[in-house]
């Protein structure tokens, strides 16, 4: 059963990752009329048809709508830069623990390599992508790397050791291994997810 629960929970995970990364635009529930581009229902859509009920209940559901409000809210967060580089340290770890390739991704997600050509600060970076040893905070929730239980809060600290690297990247995006001070376990992060 646990193998059975931990399938679905990835098939979850990739579904609400790929809807959260999709454009309003690209969504079915916008080119069949029912929302707009910025994600928000048109009163417009007409529910008395049978066929506008069918389109509602296969392009709109409570999930999609779960979805649409969350990016919504997220899109309204300061630094939006920061949201697509903990996207990509999410991705990583997905990576990491399921052996899923960016090739995977790309596909199973529909994910734009592009969207994560976002300008990471290198205010943190020393000489051959190195970064600066030292006590930073970081900037959004992230998981645990053993359990991937959220317990890393906005602004927590975190420790950067020396000779700290990059252990990968994620379309273009370097990724660091750093100890969540609180926890005392290793997160995954992004330049742009760090403040001093």
């Amino acid at each position: 059963m646990g193998i059975i629960k931990q399938a679905a929970d990835l098939v979850y995970t990739f579904r609400f990752l790929r809807l959260l990364t999709t454009k309003f635009e690209d969504t079915d529930a916008y080119k069949h009329g029912i929302i707009d581009q910025e994600g928000n229902r048109l009163k417009s859509f007409d529910l008395n048809t049978t066929t506008n009920r069918d389109l509602y209940k296969d392009s709109y559901t409570p999930f999609h709508r779960l979805v649409f409000n969350i990016k919504k809210l997220m899109a309204k967060a300061p630094g939006g830069g920061s949201t697509i580089a903990s996207y990509a340290a999410a991705l990583y770890l997905l990576k990491e623990k399921y052996g899923i390739t960016e090739k995977q991704m790309i596909k199973d997600l529909g994910i734009d390599p592009l969207d994560f050509l976002a300008e990471q600060s290198q205010w943190f970076v020393l000489e051959d992508k190195k970064l600066s040893p030292g006590s930073y905070k970081v900037m959004t929730s992230k998981l645990l790397n053993n359990t991937l239980e959220e317990m890393v809060l906005p602004r927590d600290k975190i420790r950067v050791a020396e000779n700290c690297y990059p252990i990968g990247d994620l379309f273009g995006l370097d990724i660091y291994e750093v100890t969540h001070i609180r926890t005392n376990q290793l997160i995954y992060v992004t330049i742009s997810e760090l403040a001093r």
